[in-house]
């Protein structure tokens, strides 16, 4: 589940294991550096590529899951 994998690596980026699928990334303490990090991740693990703006638009788990799979089911 894209969720699932994507909380893992906000955790590990974050350096939490406390993050639900409805926390924001900026109040956790996210910022740019990290927000580039997770995007390089979303690229290697997930075979994602999720522009900065999105990251801004969708800052929490869920809803970043969800723009992820509907770009998926959108890739030939």
């Amino acid at each position: 589940m894209t969720a699932d994998r994507v909380r893992a690596i906000w955790c590990r980026e974050l350096q939490r294991d406390d993050i639900t699928s409805d926390d924001d990334f900026f109040v956790l303490g996210g910022q740019s550096l990290i927000m580039v990090r997770i995007q390089g991740a979303f690229i290697e693990e997930l075979g994602a590529e999720v522009p900065m703006d999105q990251m801004f638009l969708n800052p929490t788990v869920a809803s970043i899951a969800a723009y992820i799979d509907s770009h998926a089911a959108l890739a030939p």
